[in-house]
């Protein structure tokens, strides 16, 4: 997917480049800088050497050296004041500047920081959600895989009523019972592919039954199937009155994921991907367990994922980072290509 919220390393990446939050001298000193130093070598700082100085908001490349990355790109972002002296305009640039260089040397992945998060002392939850904003931005006229590194569960704050207000909805249909402490950290696992198929098949057979007739022979019954999961697609693509470039990007799917859709009739999209693009084309609850049923998914009441993704559709969200950002928190897989 074109963006991804990540717990990582940022030194860790195998990316083609990652983002390092430096300061004007670019001399490693703390943080993320210096531990991008200190997985770089000496050939790094010597490089930076030549740069320096970078201006607030700038950003400037080098090569990689020992990091598992080709680039390292350099940007020195803001001190927190309070919000008052410009702050978020220098963080935007600090982002827009390193992405544009990524895109101008040829790079096709990018890991960025929480950039002033640190010492700098800029609140963490204000730069993911403005990092965010920044990074979708750009990705609407860019091709771009963007992963925000986010290297522990204390390094931003998700919102505790939010994260409250999932519980309760999750609690509330499975039975009235507050799910235990631990259904946060559960893994997202896949429904089971039998019942799956009981549902499809038993909706067909309703379905037969509600108009009275019933095909003579299998190949009359698979004649008369439903439109699969790419003509619904695009029947709701031009039905909303979007471009193709408009879904994609608004579902956090990359190109090359939607050329497979829609070039090519038997490419099956995972769950993640076509609840996207129900996310995308803001699909109420029915909706949405229409186009997946295309493709034999639903949105079950047993799954934390399936839940979350009911919220925030009955809730009339359809901010797929917000989605994202809950899933991270409660630890599932994110939206978009899979």
């Amino acid at each position: 997917m074109p963006l991804q919220i990540i717990r990582q390393d940022i030194t860790k990446m195998r990316v083609d480049a990652i983002v390092n939050t430096t300061n004007e001298s670019m001399i490693a000193y703390s943080g993320v800088d210096l531990a991008v130093h200190t997985a770089a070598g000496k050939k790094l700082a010597a490089e930076c050497a030549r740069l320096a100085p970078l201006g607030l908001g700038q950003a400037k490349i080098t090569k990689g050296y020992g990091l598992p990355c080709r680039y390292v790109i350099h940007t020195s972002g803001p001190v927190w004041h309070g919000g008052l002296q410009g702050e978020s305009v220098i963080l935007r640039s600090c982002y827009e500047e390193s992405l544009t260089l990524a895109v101008e040397h040829g790079c096709d992945s990018v890991a960025v920081p929480l950039i002033s998060s640190g010492a700098y002392g800029y609140p963490k939850e204000q730069v993911l959600k403005f990092a965010i904003q920044v990074i979708t931005e750009f990705l609407f006229t860019h091709e771009l895989t963007v992963y925000i590194c986010v290297y522990d569960r204390e390094s931003y704050t998700f919102s505790r009523a939010l994260f409250n207000d999932i519980l309760d909805f999750i609690g509330e249909t499975n039975e009235g019972s507050r799910p235990k402490a631990d259904m946060c950290s559960a893994p997202l696992s896949d429904m089971d592919e039998a019942p799956r198929r009981r549902n499809v098949f038993a909706a067909a057979r309703e379905q037969s039954a509600a108009v009275g007739s019933c095909p003579d022979s299998l190949h009359e019954y698979i004649k008369n199937m439903d439109k699969g999961f790419r003509e619904k697609l695009f029947d709701l693509i031009d039905a909303r009155g979007m471009t193709d470039v408009e879904c994609y990007k608004k579902a956090n799917v990359d190109k090359r994921t939607f050329s497979k859709i829609k070039s090519s009739k038997s490419y099956r999209p995972s769950k993640q991907t076509a609840i996207a693009f129900a996310v995308s084309l803001e699909l109420d609850l029915d909706g949405t367990q229409e186009l997946l049923a295309t493709l034999g998914y639903t949105l079950s009441k047993s799954s934390v994922f399936d839940q979350i993704i009911r919220y925030f559709i009955q809730k009339g969200n359809y901010n797929i980072f917000e989605i994202n950002e809950a899933l991270f928190e409660f630890d599932q897989m994110l939206l978009g290509s899979v």
